[in-house]
């Protein structure tokens, strides 16, 4: 099983550590994985440390890693779920934020927009005072192959999507 999904990288520095770290079979979220990285907060079950690559228009970019290496959230243990409440709480309260958003890919990143195949949650901070001010774009879904992001608008409101879970899952 591949740790990256390159083809969803967003710059060329990025791909090339991806590319690295993949050579090296270093997944960079796992315990092993910290060396030299900037740790903010450790937990029992979680680190809370800032992305190296942090979104366009973010004032503040954290990640909310587990130390456990799953794909999906919800595959961690009840402790490790409860605890990750507390990395939230300690980041707002930290750094005192009135307005923030959470966002996690679950599942294989080659369709959830990811890179690491690693669950992890971001939280981000766009930065509304910036006088270039560009709201902060969180890629949620991805097609494996296509190299190209779709700028097209969808015509059917999120909440009416076409899809439907299938009665024999």
């Amino acid at each position: 099983m591949s740790l990256y999904y390159l083809g969803n990288h967003r710059s060329a520095d990025q791909l090339a550590e991806m590319r690295r770290l993949e050579a090296e079979g270093t997944c960079i979220f796992c315990p092993a994985g910290f060396d030299g990285a900037e740790i903010l907060l450790r937990l029992e079950h979680w680190v809370v440390r800032p992305n190296a690559y942090p979104y366009s228009g973010t004032r503040l970019h954290l990640l909310l890693v587990p130390c456990q290496h799953v794909t999906d959230v919800l595959d961690l243990d009840e402790a490790a779920l409860a605890e990750f409440w507390q990395a939230v709480r300690w980041m707002r309260d930290t750094y005192e934020l009135t307005f923030y958003g959470l966002g996690a890919r679950c599942g294989d990143c080659a369709y959830t927009g990811g890179t690491i195949a690693h669950a992890h949650v971001h939280l981000v901070v766009g930065d509304v005072d910036a006088e270039d001010y560009t709201p902060v774009r969180l890629k949620l879904s991805s097609r494996p192959g296509e190299a190209v992001v779709s700028t097209k608008q969808s015509s059917t409101p999120a909440c009416f999507s076409t899809f439907s879970p299938s009665s024999t899952e």
